[in-house]
């Protein structure tokens, strides 16, 4: 098997549910980098324990629209840096770090996604706070649309940082059908980022999808994917199974893997021993 695997890390959110910490919507984590500030590094610090390449901070909703009338308990730009540095104490200070920039609504109300005048002024805030606050790249994560897909990736592509791009097909899989996919990753690749990437999918619908992607496989953008194993088909699959998923995924050109909701460290683990990284 391939050693030139990227492994990213895995949840945040889950990970922290199963460690008892309450999360709700729709501040999620960004609740518990102010009030579990040490739960959140030791998630980090256990992934990079696990061997990971890349870690992700926990500014999944860490925005002004989020956080709303609770703006001064909460404000965003603070509990960005807070984030940051969470994830660089945890993982470990020549960590590389991704900086999460979100949807700006429901990953899973696509049909939310606000105009785009709003889309592109408030990715633009979350991504040059990002860049202020260190990250090493910006991994722009479980987008449902096509136009917010490319709203977040110009705005984040702009701050000059490495740029990811990574969609989810949603709990059934039809947020991207037909020719979308391929229509996303072209489009991730022409506002700049530089891997594209399925992400909060079942495990084994992200396989035919990435399989659909292969005429971008020897070429920019790069492919990657971190599945979600609770929507229907694959709740609680084991790490031994990921990680043979996960497999197909590299054999159909995927050089950047990891997890997303629902994964647990053990999964991370047995992604990082199946290639080679501890």
């Amino acid at each position: 098997m391939s050693h030139g695997v990227t492994l990213l890390d895995g949840p945040m959110g889950s990970e922290l549910e199963a460690r008892g910490i309450v999360l709700e919507a729709p501040e999620w984590t960004a609740s518990a980098v102010r009030d579990h500030p040490e739960t959140v590094r030791a998630v980090h610090a256990d992934y990079a324990s696990a061997g990971v390449d890349v870690h992700t901070t926990a500014t999944f909703r860490t925005t002004a629209r989020t956080l709303g009338s609770r703006q001064e308990d909460l404000d965003w730009r603070r509990l960005v840096k807070q984030a940051v540095n969470l994830c660089r104490e945890g993982a470990g200070p020549k960590a590389r770090v991704a900086g999460s920039i979100a949807p700006l609504e429901d990953c899973y109300r696509p049909d939310l996604t606000p105009d785009d005048q709003a889309l592109a002024q408030e990715h633009d805030n979350l991504a040059r706070c990002l860049v202020d606050a260190g990250v090493d790249l910006l991994l722009v994560e479980t987008i449902p649309t096509l136009r917010e897909l490319a709203a977040a990736v110009h705005a984040a592509a702009m701050t000059g940082l490495p740029v990811w791009a990574a969609v989810t097909l949603g709990p059934e899989g039809d947020y991207f059908p037909g020719d979308d996919i391929l229509r996303a990753a072209a489009i991730a690749a022409e506002e700049g980022a530089q891997a594209f990437l399925i992400n909060c999918t079942a495990a084994p619908l992200v396989t035919p999808n990435l399989e659909r992607l292969e005429p971008f496989a020897e070429r920019p953008p790069v492919l990657g994917a971190y599945a979600n194993t609770i929507f229907p088909g694959d709740p609680g699959i084991t790490p031994e199974a990921y990680t043979r998923e996960a497999a197909r995924w590299v054999e159909s050109g995927a050089d950047i893997i990891g997890g997303c909701c629902g994964t647990t460290t053990a999964h991370t683990l047995a992604l990082c021993e199946a290639f080679g990284k501890v």
